[in-house]
């Protein structure tokens, strides 16, 4: 009987039509001397399909309505069937009445080491280690959508954490390094943990405001700005409960440029008290708050 289950959820899984995310995925093994290109070009067009054509959640997605995302894998090294990696994984959504996409996620994960076979099939099966391939690609898929349902709708994405979170439990006991919390503090296991935990829901908050603000500048360019400012004000709770937390670094990898350039034109609102809160939450982006103009 468990096998049917598994079969069906396969069938569930990976050959529905129902797909949500519209993702490019490239493998550059340029690193690499002498490697046979021919598997990277099959392993890129595997992960391509894979990706694309699994549904991961079971909606009906139009087209212009799947998540926009990117994962672009740099091989390190490649003896036979194993593969040392990193992977920088990307997604944006688009911003109402604009042309323009907002990034969510920008995070690269150099901890990516799996098995694979040329030609092999994937299939995600959400109650079972197959492999860290497979594991890692549909984790991933999983935080970016969820990221995106958040940006839209206060914790909305709990459904997709959830998912993800369930990947990483049953990933642990791979041996392979990026779920555990031994590995250090930087890693899948403390993204999924730290964002599933009420100790950080500040973090969530902020996206929402801070895509809702960006959402009415069209509109009203002034008070999207003050809406953008308050949200991001708003992480200074978080700051003085968790400093330099994980989470918020995550989320400045994605936002920072597009700080800057929110806050560096139009009509001018207050801004010292927000650069005073992004040093202190954001040091390590500094050299651009202090481009922002008063």
């Amino acid at each position: 009987m468990n096998k049917i289950i598994t079969f069906f959820l396969l069938l569930t899984f990976g050959l529905t039509q129902a797909q949500q995310l519209n993702c490019t995925v490239t493998v550059n093994s340029d690193k690499l001397t002498n490697a046979n290109q021919q598997v990277f070009k099959t392993l890129e067009n595997s992960l391509t399909e894979f990706v694309n054509k699994t549904d991961w959640t079971g909606e009906n997605y139009k087209q212009n309505e799947k998540v926009n995302c990117s994962m672009y894998i740099t091989v390190l090294s490649n003896n036979s069937d194993q593969f040392s990696c990193t992977i920088q994984v990307q997604s944006s959504r688009p911003i109402y009445n604009s042309s323009y996409s907002s990034p969510v996620l920008n995070y690269n994960d150099k901890d990516f080491s799996f098995r694979y076979t040329e030609f092999e099939n994937l299939l995600f099966n959400p109650t079972a280690f197959e492999s860290n391939l497979v594991s890692v690609i549909s984790f991933y898929s999983y935080m970016i959508l969820g990221m995106d349902d958040d940006s839209f709708v206060l914790e909305s994405g709990n459904a997709n954490f959830e998912v993800a979170q369930n990947i990483s439990n049953v990933a642990q006991q791979s041996g392979y390094k990026g779920w555990s919390q031994i590995d250090g503090n930087q890693n899948r296991y403390f993204l999924i943990s730290d964002i599933m935990s009420p100790s950080y829901s500040e973090i969530r908050k902020t996206s929402f405001e801070y895509h809702s603000g960006l959402d009415v500048m069209a509109k009203d360019l002034k008070s999207a700005k003050e809406k953008i400012k308050s949200a991001l004000l708003n992480l200074n709770k978080l700051h003085a409960s968790k400093p330099n937390a994980f989470l918020t670094r995550v989320f400045f990898d994605a936002k920072s440029d597009e700080i800057l350039s929110v806050f560096s034109g139009g009509p001018s609102i207050t801004v010292a008290d927000l650069i005073e809160s992004l040093n202190k939450t954001s040091p390590l982006n500094s050299g651009k708050w202090e481009l922002i103009k008063y």
